[in-house]
């Protein structure tokens, strides 16, 4: 008889359910799959899937047939957005172990009622956050950035801005940019925590033409002027006599570091 492992992880927004899912994602030994329902072409998929190549990420159309057929000792990770129905049908349904990521001062909610171990987030913040605003969740704001470039000074001027409430309440920030030297960075901020973090992705740069591969940005937050942000986002992006000069440089940099490298 074929076994598996699925667990189901839950909570507010800013909590850390990816970066705890992540650390079971290092172990290439056994066949590992990751989902996050209603969220594709989403951030968080393509980070899971540039730092972990070896992971099986299924999409919704695909999640009822590949959870129905997993390989033996599969290890399955859900991770459910914070606006999920969690006493809907489906999750109900679903053979696993159930944890909710929430904040110590958070002490009673549908994620303790739902969840099967609790484990105390770094952040306490988003527990005041989740309770504002007339009782209504927060807004989740998508958008999708693949192929363009961003002028660096530009881009962290837009995300200062961002973070600052220049544009709306921003409880949580996450996104991947490109940069002219072809760079992929993933940007994180959750309110509360000191600042914005910046960790490069271990991608090949890119440096012919424009990136065809997902680069885009997402906020939870209220009050959010979305055609503000699109508008003063595309205005930080390169155009593309700009871009190609950049990746001219960039080029013939490389090619005179081999050159040397091949000398000594």
């Amino acid at each position: 008889m074929e076994s598996f492992d699925l667990t189901l992880v839950a909570g507010p927004p800013g909590v850390g359910k990816t970066t705890w899912i992540s650390q079971f994602l290092k172990n290439a030994s056994r066949p590992l799959f990751y989902l996050c329902p209603c969220a594709q072409e989403s951030v968080d998929l393509a980070k899971i899937g540039y730092r972990f190549p070896w992971v099986s990420i299924i999409s919704d159309d695909q999640a009822a047939t590949v959870l129905a057929d997993l390989p033996d000792q599969a290890q399955v990770f859900i991770e459910l957005g914070f606006h999920l129905d969690l006493g809907s049908p489906l999750l109900a349904t679903l053979p696993g172990r159930r944890i909710a990521i929430l904040p110590p001062s958070l002490e009673s909610s549908e994620w303790h009622n739902w969840a099967d171990e609790v484990i105390p987030s770094n952040n306490d913040q988003v527990s005041g956050d989740l309770t504002s605003g007339s009782g209504k969740l927060p807004t989740i704001w998508r958008s999708p950035l693949t192929g363009q470039v961003f002028d660096p000074r530009s881009l962290d001027e837009v995300l200062i801005e961002l973070t600052g409430g220049a544009y709306g309440q921003i409880m949580r920030l996450k996104g991947i940019f490109e940069l002219p030297d072809g760079q992929a960075f993933y940007v994180d901020f959750v309110k509360g925590l000191p600042g914005l973090e910046y960790t490069a992705l271990k991608l090949p740069r890119w440096l012919q033409g424009r990136p065809d591969r997902f680069s885009g940005l997402e906020i939870v937050g209220r009050n959010l002027e979305q055609q503000t942000i699109a508008q003063t986002l595309l205005a930080s992006c390169l155009a593309d006599d700009v871009l190609i000069q950049y990746q001219r440089q960039y080029n013939q940099l490389q090619a005179e570091e081999t050159e040397q490298e091949a000398v000594v």
